[in-house]
């Protein structure tokens, strides 16, 4: 096993200003910007604990590619998360054949999900872990068909 957790991660973005926009609107704070990297860092934690940190790089279009990584959330919030984002004008995407009109939950996990995208198309997650000892045979469902088992 891995001996430590994941501090930080890194994606890139074609318009730094607009990433930074984008990443205010989740909530997140800068942590630091360094303008002529054209890099912008961000902490995770509400608290600037230091714990976690997203830097945000911006590239020219030929070494842009997107990337992937999951918000850890709490139950109540991955609830009220759909609306959350869609008041911020972030709209969600459909994932793995189910539209976003409430969280999913990926069974083997088990946790629930919602994703979106940020302006560059890097897909983002919000992810709540579930309890255990719930059992289907369905790799997907909705949140709220997951709770009905």
């Amino acid at each position: 096993m891995m001996p430590g957790t994941l501090y930080e991660t890194h994606v890139k973005t074609r318009n730094l200003e607009a990433a930074i926009v984008f990443y205010k609107k989740l909530g997140m704070d800068i942590a630091h910007t360094i303008e002529e990297r054209r890099v912008a860092f961000f902490w995770f934690d509400k608290n600037q604990k230091r714990e976690q940190m997203l830097g945000v790089w911006e590239v020219s279009e030929q070494e842009f590619h997107t990337s992937h990584f999951a918000f850890k959330i709490g139950y109540e919030e991955i609830k009220n998360a759909r609306e959350w984002l869609l008041e911020k004008g972030i709209e969600l995407r459909a994932a793995f054949g189910l539209e976003p009109t409430e969280p999913m939950v990926q069974t083997w996990t088990p946790s629930a999900n919602l994703y979106f995208r940020d302006p560059d198309g890097n897909s983002l997650e919000f992810l709540c872990l579930l309890p255990e000892g719930k059992k289907t045979d369905k790799d997907v469902m909705l949140l709220s068909e997951w709770e009905a088992l």
